[in-house]
Formats: structure tokens, C-alpha cells, sequence
């Protein structure tokens, strides 16, 4: 460690945020550019270098945060870059995206603010591809073998890439237009830009992994087919199949999947469209979810220029602080997070029934309400109990010309044929079923991401598919070096 007595000289300081009267305004993502190298080097002499650095037990992906955090306070960059990229395929993703279970599991945070490690890591990640220390790693030479991978999220663009770089031939399959996934769909451009993507995907050409777009396996392709023509496939399909809320009124027109809204926001940023049909502009807006996938909701909405937007969480609202008896040190607290949309909306006060920002918490939808044209004009609430028992006397009635569902997802969407053709097996989750090497019940077909292990964090789906790389490489070739940093049937840390 650079400074031993770095956590005791230094405060916490995270990367700052634009003006929230400024970022709101522009689709640009919300931190202030060029602020983060300032600080980065004296928030990474913070680290305790400890005995046991539960971070990394904490991140799937087994980061090795101490090293590149003191080689950052060192200003060795380039080795830096090497340590991140031993373990992560995309850290420019993950500084960006994740919430940093990371950080919940560093010792200093057992009293104290924890290390910045996700600025460190997304400093690490935007310095690499300035100064060049992440180009293309092409193979050696080629096995001879051809993997499949359908899907390109996080999880297959990690196996992909894994690889490939073993020396299979490696083609990706994706149903939309273009290639990310939910990175590309679902997450607003204020949150991470596109271009961070596009790079990432430049390299994974030139490394030689080949992508075939607007191709639906199972609908535009036959999936028991394609499974003849390679030596084996990966899927990586994701969670798509998203929850509905069952209660009267939910025919009605103005009520939608955020999946439905947000990926059209983004296709608006794409250039596809000049205005989103969904567009929250003038409208009042209500989204039922409080999860992250809501918090994107509710910033897109602010910037669509919504004329008022609450989000309702059905639990009730946590401490500022960790529940030591509930939720020990290391494990993930769930505690009052203020993210940057939740920021823009409570200094905006988009949602005027809202006490703190727009989130109403303990609040359960009984039904919808419409006007004579059948669209949604009101959300009628009950506010409830821990258990979410209805607590008589509560009911409250919102208005609502825009709804969004943000309730989560259960498992791959069997839509398209690739389920029911192939033949795979099911677990009682709805996820696709696999063993402890990741394969599923059908030979030469593996599963790995949202689509086997349900809903998870951005850090699980590339572990995930790290993991899957080093099991199909080791099938096909009869050894593998890639690292496997995860099994199937690992959980994050729980009392």
C-alpha cells in the first residue's frame, strides 16, 4: 500500500455529478467530465491493503481491488489496467452499471465510508483505452472448434470474447438490430453512453468474434438446426420475460412494460426515430417498481419532460444506515440509496405526493381508472404494512396519463421457439436448468447470465460468462486455462 495511513488521512470523495439543472437537459451521462482523475489517486491510498480483502468475496468476478488500487496511487496505470482486465472482460460496464456489492463488502466500511472502488475501476477502465493498453488479443492460432453464443449481453459478450480468445470460432447471435443487449435497450444513454459499448464491441472484431444481428434463434432461425452446425452453443438469452401486475384496469391504453418504454427512448438517442411514441412529455407518469430498472424509468421521464413522475415501492423505505442484526458487514445492505435520477426528481419535485423524492414507499396498486376512451387517467394506491397487508384508511388516487411496470423479470421468454425447439429443461424458477459444468439437459448446449440464474447484477452476468467460456473451452479441447470465477449454483453473500 502506497500510504499506510491513507483511510485515516483521507475522507470519501465520489466523482461528481453534473448540475442536475444542466444534465437534465442533454441525454449525456451525468458525471462531470475529467473530475474523477483529480481525485482517484488519493481515494485509492485509502485502501487498507487488509489481510483478508472481503471485497473480494463480495464482487463474483474475484477483482483484485487491493493491487490496481495501489497501483493507481502509484500512477502505474498500465499494470493497473492489467490486474482489471485479469479478472473483467468490460470494467468500463461494471464502473458504470453496478452497484458495487464490492464496496458493501470492503473492511473499511465495517465503520467507516468504504473505498471508492468503482471510481477506481471505471478510472482505470476510460485511462486503458486512452493510453492504449486495451487492444485487441487475437488467438494464437484456432482450434478448429465454432461455438454459438445466442445472445449479446453482458454474459454472452463475456463468453464470446473468453472465447475466442482460446481459439474457437466464435459467432454471436442477437435478435435486435443491434448488439448489447439491455446494455444497448434498457439502459438510458445518461447512465452510460453507447460509445463505451461500440468500442468494446470494435475490439471483440478485431479479436476475430463474429456478430450476427436481427436474428431471432428459435423464430428467424431454427434453434435445434443451428445446433447441428456448431460444436456447441451458448445461451445467454437473459430474463426478457417480464412480470405483469394483475389488478383491474390493466387493459387499459397508457399502461406499459418499461422494457416496452425505455428501449424506444434509446432508439430515439440511436437516431432510428425523431420522438418516442411512449414519450412521457406533458404527461403525468406513475412507475410501479422501485428497483433500478424504475430509477431508468424515472430519469428518462424527467428528460422526456414529463409534467410529473412517482415511482411506488412496495416496501416500506430503509435506514440510512446498515442493519447490523438483519444485514451484517459483508454482506449487501439494503438501505436508502439516493441514485442520480432520485436526486433530479426530489431537487425537480417531479412528484409532489412524494415526500423525500419521487418515490412513494409501502404503496401497493389496487386498480387503474380511465377516461371514456378507455386510456389510463388515475392509479388508485393502498399503503401497507411489512408483510404488505393493506393498511384501512390509506387509499390514494394518482394521476396518470403514462404507467410503467418495472416489476422484474422471471425468466428467458419462449416467445421465440428456442426453449420449446431445443427441448430444454426448466427449473421450477422458470430458468433454463443446467449442471455444475453449465450444460443443460440437451448435449452441447449450455446456459449461462439471467437466463439460468435469474434477474442478477451486471458483475454476475460476466462471471457467468466467464465461467461458461472455461467450461465449454474445456469440453471441446479436454483442458482449459480460462478462468472459471464462479460456479452455476453460487449466490451472492446472505446471513
Amino acid at each position: 500500500m502506497a500510504d499506510p495511513k491513507g483511510f485515516l488521512n483521507a475522507s470519501r470523495e465520489d466523482w461528481p455529478r453534473r448540475p442536475i439543472e444542466e444534465r437534465v437537459r442533454d441525454w449525456d451521462e451525468v458525471y462531470v467530465p475529467g473530475a474523477l482523475l483529480p481525485i482517484i489517486r488519493t481515494q485509492a491510498d485509502r485502501c487498507m491493503d487488509c489481510g483478508i480483502p472481503f471485497c473480494h468475496e463480495a464482487c463474483p468476478l474475484g477483482n483484485l481491488i487491493p493491487d490496481w488500487n495501489d497501483l493507481v496511487s502509484r500512477d502505474d496505470w498500465r499494470a493497473a489496467s492489467d490486474r482489471l482486465h485479469a479478472t473483467n472482460n468490460f470494467p468500463e460496464f461494471t464502473g458504470r452499471l453496478c452497484p458495487a456489492p464490492c464496496e458493501a463488502g470492503c473492511v473499511l466500511a465495517i465503520n467507516q465510508p468504504a473505498v471508492t472502488i468503482k471510481n477506481v475501476e471505471v478510472a482505470i477502465a476510460d485511462r486503458a483505452w486512452e493510453e492504449g493498453f486495451a487492444p485487441p488479443r487475437p488467438p494464437d492460432r484456432l482450434s478448429g472448434r465454432t461455438v454459438a453464443v445466442i445472445g449479446s449481453g453482458p454474459a454472452g459478450l463475456a463468453a464470446a470474447q473468453q472465447l475466442t480468445r482460446a481459439g474457437h470460432t466464435v459467432a454471436v447471435y442477437e435478435r435486435d438490430d443491434r448488439l448489447g443487449g439491455l446494455m444497448r435497450y434498457g439502459i438510458p444513454e445518461f447512465k452510460m453512453e453507447k460509445r463505451h459499448l461500440e468500442r468494446r464491441l470494435e475490439q471483440m472484431r478485431a479479436e476475430g468474434t463474429k456478430f450476427r444481428t436481427s436474428t431471432a434463434v428459435g423464430r428467424d432461425i431454427d434453434a435445434a438446426g443451428l445446433r447441428t452446425r456448431y460444436d456447441a452453443v451458448v445461451l445467454t438469452v437473459g430474463a426478457t420475460a417480464w412480470r405483469e401486475l394483475p389488478v383491474p384496469g390493466r387493459e387499459l391504453d397508457g399502461i406499459h412494460q418499461a422494457m416496452e418504454y425505455l428501449p424506444l427512448a434509446n432508439r430515439v438517442r440511436e437516431g432510428d426515430m425523431e420522438a418516442s411514441p411512449l414519450s412521457a412529455a406533458g404527461k403525468h407518469v406513475v412507475i410501479v417498481g422501485g428497483g433500478d430498472t424504475g430509477a431508468d424509468c424515472l430519469g428518462t421521464a424527467i428528460r422526456e419532460g414529463a409534467a410529473s413522475v412517482t415511482q411506488l415501492d412496495i416496501y416500506t423505505q430503509p435506514g440510512t444506515e446498515r442493519d447490523e442484526d438483519t444485514e451484517p458487514w459483508p454482506t449487501y445492505p439494503k438501505i436508502y440509496r439516493l441514485s442520480a435520477a432520485h436526486e433530479e426528481a426530489r431537487e425537480l419535485r417531479t412528484a409532489p405526493s412524494a415526500e423525500a423524492d419521487a418515490r412513494l414507499f409501502a404503496a401497493s396498486t389496487l386498480r387503474f381508472t380511465g377516461d371514456a376512451n378507455g386510456h389510463v387517467r388515475a392509479l388508485h394506491l393502498v399503503e401497507v404494512d411489512a408483510e404488505r397487508r393493506p393498511i384501512p384508511g390509506t387509499g390514494r388516487r394518482l394521476p396518470a396519463d403514462l404507467v410503467l411496470l418495472a416489476l422484474g423479470f422471471s425468466g428467458p421468454d419462449r416467445s421465440d421457439g428456442l426453449v420449446d425447439q431445443l427441448g430444454l429443461r426448466l427449473d421450477p424458477r422458470g430458468t433454463i436448468a443446467r449442471d455444475a459444468d453449465f450444460a443443460t439437459n440437451v448435449p452441447g448446449v449450455y446456459a449461462a447470465g439471467d437466463a439460468a440464474r435469474g434477474q442478477s447484477l451486471i458483475v454476475w452476468a460476466i462471471a457467468e460468462g466467464r465461467a461458461v467460456a472455461a467450461a465449454v473451452d474445456r469440453q471441446l479441447t479436454g483442458s482449459s486455462q480460462l478462468p472459471a470465477p464462479i460456479g452455476p449454483y453460487d449466490r451472492p453473500m446472505t446471513v
